[in-house]
């Protein structure tokens, strides 16, 4: 049998003593919801009446003209991402555990947009982390998280970006752990939180599937998604996992990846494929976008890439843009610039019937996106 949190090598908790109580609470808290049928319709509930669930699935007929192309539209989740299937479900975890000041990190800020969103529903506290180059680039969003009632922190140390957000996000949490939720945002950090964030994420997974079978009566050839933490990926994964016939894709953004180029190292109380020097030191990442913008990945992508179940590629700057834009003029869709590199390796798939998880819209990204000048 699996021993929980661990996925081959990686995953594991790697925290100081005075997190381990608040992890076993939060662990012990999850068991109870996810055995606790209230708790499931609750979240099922709110993702129909408040998030606006099921999301659809679309044909793009005209971006990849040789496959037939479907997108799972997390886009036009509210707030704009699938972040939001994350927080809700954790809101209301915290809210089991009588916590009600709620901590988080922020990158693209979808995430955090998410969390504000989450905590304005049910009347928490709001503090959101986010890198001060973040929220230079991703100004929009640090705008709407004030406006639902957030704190929002910069952080100036380092890249400031999303790998020293969730930094102070920790350092926060230490000192405030009887009272305070850490929502994290992604499938990263120590046992629970990979397990509670694929959980939570995995209704992308459900109904794709569903409706895949719907319109072709067939799975998909290859699942495609993009990787920084791998939140959306992990969720549209899950539920294709056991279909071996079905190729899992994940593009992670080349001046990032941690999965093509990392070696296994501890980062933010987990053990992952993660970029760093043989000391362990953990090497800056880049990209342009904010969401992928981190130097490590959850640690059961990196067992998935060790098992051979899925493949890992990259895509750049530009051929994210590209993507983007390409999208945009044949299909009348904005993508996030995070799910664009996803669709930049589209065309590359030995393929027919591909199914994309467009993780979130490109409203945030188009100063970026504009600044790149025409294509």
């Amino acid at each position: 049998m699996r021993t929980p949190g661990v996925y081959g090598a990686y995953g594991g908790r790697y925290v100081p003593e005075t997190l381990i109580p608040a992890l076993d609470e939060l662990e012990a808290g999850w068991r109870a919801a996810v055995d606790d049928q209230s708790f499931a319709a609750e979240i099922v509930e709110l993702g129909r009446t408040f998030a606006g669930r099921p999301t659809p699935l679309t044909r793009a007929h005209s971006f990849a003209r040789d496959k037939r192309l479907y997108l799972k539209r997390e886009d036009l989740l509210h707030t704009g991402a699938h972040k939001l299937n994350n927080a809700l479900g954790q809101a209301v975890l915290a809210r089991r555990l009588g916590k009600r000041r709620i901590v988080a990190e922020t990158g693209a800020g979808q995430h955090g947009v998410a969390t504000a969103t989450a905590c304005a529903r049910f009347g928490f506290e709001c503090v959101v982390y986010m890198g001060a180059e973040d929220m230079r680039r991703q100004r929009p969003n640090v705008e709407r998280m004030h406006l639902l009632g957030a704190d929002v922190r910069p952080v100036e140390f380092g890249t400031r970006t999303l790998k020293e957000a969730t930094s102070e996000a920790i350092r926060d949490w230490i000192a405030n752990v009887d009272t305070t939720h850490y929502l994290i945002g992604s499938s990263v950090g120590p046992h629970p939180y990979p397990e509670i964030v694929r959980e939570l994420q995995s209704v992308i997974g459900q109904e794709a599937r569903e409706q895949i079978l719907a319109v072709e009566e067939r799975l998909p050839d290859a699942v495609v998604a993009c990787v920084g933490g791998g939140s959306n990926a992990i969720g549209i994964f899950s539920t294709f996992v056991a279909d071996q016939e079905v190729r899992l894709v994940g593009v992670e953004a080349a001046g990032a990846a941690s999965l093509g180029s990392g070696r296994a190292a501890v980062l933010h109380g987990s053990r992952s494929s993660v970029l760093a020097d043989e000391d362990g030191q953990i090497a800056d990442a880049h990209s342009i976008s904010a969401g992928l913008d981190y130097p490590g990945v959850g640690p059961e992508h990196a067992f998935l890439r060790d098992s051979g179940r899925a493949s890992y590629v990259t895509a750049t700057d530009e051929e994210a843009v590209a993507a983007f834009r390409r999208l945009a003029r044949t299909e009348g869709i904005l993508p996030a610039l995070e799910s664009s590199h996803a669709l930049a390796r589209v065309a590359d798939l030995d393929a027919e019937l591909v199914l994309v998880c467009l993780s979130g819209r490109g409203d945030k990204d188009l100063a970026g996106v504009v600044a790149r000048g025409a294509s």
